[in-house]
């Protein structure tokens, strides 16, 4: 048996009445790539901040080269080799990518100057690892995936031994993810132990050497990736055969409706031209692309977020003044953000507050107080439809797992009875359990007559969901791709520009 570098014996949390973990165990061995698999709420998130120091077990030991310690800290974490690369982003909008990637090494100088000029270089020769990316750049300036490669370069900064990953391609390009890729290779190769965490079972398949499942909070399963295939690891995760990953999508006999949505001629100028896009009833309407493309920033023109320079936005034929997100609203347009942290949802505030916060003139007398009852239905009814698993409407947010929370973030838009959602990234960081019970969602909403748009980076849920899909290159529609001709290869084609555009045929 190879060495064991960490080692987890009957490890328990309990955060109140909620049961977190129960009597799990984990061996990670000396330069493996270990794969910890579960749906969200499963688990591994409190395991990995439980070994990073973030919150302590409620009991349970856990072991360093066979040694038992203790973690009070993420500083201690850090002295013992440990580095954790969570999931949502924990940077420093305010400071420079060098100051953020040294922030741990900076907190621990005894000096009380800083020599910058060394500090941005050591930082610009670990960032130029994975992409070149000016160190010197403030974090809010970057976007989402570069944002993800500086916490993946703050990791990389800390010579650890033990390093966690947690979903480190959910904001990535292709391109981005094969560099990663080849880190991780090196690591490996170095002698250094990485915990990978992923819902991409392709990833798994391809970097890890074991996976472990854990399930409702208990460890399951531990196997050598040669002795499983995904259909395995999958079934452990949820505890049941999952035959349809996506609603059935309008077959060639069905028709599209009316147009709901109509954009004509759309720029802002700078990250979009000339966008020309029509959303029909009953229908999903994709939108691929890289990341960077403008994908986001379109969305964002739609409905109000930034400014445009030309183009007309019609629902049901009218033109609509939509110049703030106020105005989007009030014309039946919302849009969920792809960053479910940042603006997505309240982490701090209740489910009930969530659901409600756009549509608190329902809940609110001529006095101007709120019925917090009134409110707390509200939210049981969304909570209900959407089978959003929680202790109760008044508990925080930040207390449910990631697909309960993209949940309530889609509940918030459908508490205003929209006419056209936009969703981007939808199903980012979510286990494949909650995935399938939100495209069914999606499905459910757009044959009900709400107007569906989707932006995914993840090609199986491009093809898999939508019945159009529209690619974007250099903020330009590079094509149309209706379910006739919408492939993989397609779509890469237009999206890096070696493919002429192909526009669908259906019906005016």
């Amino acid at each position: 048996m190879a060495e064991a570098v960490l080692s987890i014996h009957g490890v328990s949390k309990q955060f109140g009445a909620i049961q977190a973990l129960a009597d799990v165990d984990f061996t990670l061995e000396k330069g493996e790539v270990h794969a910890l698999c579960g749906e969200n709420g499963a688990g591994k998130s409190t395991l990995m901040n439980i070994i990073a120091g973030v919150v302590q077990p409620t009991e349970g030991e856990i072991r360093v080269d066979g040694k038992a310690v203790r973690i009070p800290t993420p500083a201690a974490a850090q002295s013992l080799g440990i580095g954790l690369v969570h999931q949502e982003i924990a940077l420093c909008p305010d400071a420079t990518v060098a100051e953020n990637m040294f922030m741990a090494a900076t907190n621990r100088r005894r000096s009380p100057f800083m020599n910058y000029r060394a500090l941005e270089r050591d930082a610009q020769a670990v960032m130029n690892r994975l992409a070149g990316i000016d160190v010197r750049r403030k974090v809010a300036e970057l976007p989402i995936s570069s944002q993800q490669l500086v916490e993946i370069a703050k990791a990389l900064t800390l010579d650890c031994r033990v390093l966690i990953l947690d979903e480190p391609t959910a904001a990535l390009t292709e391109t981005e993810a094969q560099q990663l890729f080849s880190i991780i290779r090196d690591l490996k190769a170095n002698g250094i132990s990485i915990i990978y965490i992923s819902h991409r079972m392709a990833e798994i398949f391809s970097l890890c050497d074991r996976v472990t499942v854990f399930r409702d909070g208990r460890y399951v399963c531990t196997d050598r990736i040669a002795d499983v295939t995904p259909d395995d690891v999958v079934r452990r995760m949820v505890g049941r055969e999952i035959t349809q990953l996506y609603p059935d999508k309008l077959g060639p006999g069905d028709v599209a409706g009316e147009t709901i949505l109509d954009v004509d001629g759309l720029s802002d100028g700078e990250r979009f031209h000339d966008v020309r896009l029509d959303l029909r009833k009953g229908e999903i309407l994709g939108i691929g692309g890289l990341i960077g493309s403008g994908r986001t920033e379109i969305a964002e023109g739609i409905c109000g977020l930034r400014p445009r320079t030309a183009g007309a936005i019609r629902l049901h034929g009218k033109v609509q003044a939509i110049n703030t997100y106020a105005d989007a609203v009030k014309a039946g347009i919302v849009y969920l953000s792809e960053d479910r942290k940042g603006s997505g949802v309240f982490l701090e505030m209740s489910i009930a507050q969530n659901i409600s916060v756009l549509n608190l003139q329902a809940f609110t007398n001529r006095a101007g107080l709120l019925n917090g009852r009134a409110e707390a239905e509200f939210a049981r009814d969304f909570a209900r439809r959407l089978a959003v698993r929680m202790g109760g409407v008044e508990a925080p947010v930040k207390s449910l797992s990631g697909g309960n929370q993209q949940k309530v973030a889609i509940a918030k838009q459908l508490a205003v009875k929209p006419k056209v959602i936009l969703m981007d990234e939808p199903t980012r960081g979510i286990d494949v359990g909650a995935k399938t019970e939100i495209h069914r969602l999606l499905r459910e909403l757009a044959s009900s007559g709400i107007g569906i748009v989707v932006i995914s980076s993840e090609m199986p849920e491009l093809l898999g969901l939508c019945d159009r899909v529209l690619v974007v290159r250099e903020g330009r529609i590079a094509g149309e791709l209706s379910a006739e001709n919408m492939t993989e290869e397609a779509v890469i084609r237009l999206a890096s520009g070696i493919g002429a555009a192909r526009t669908a045929d259906h019906a005016a």
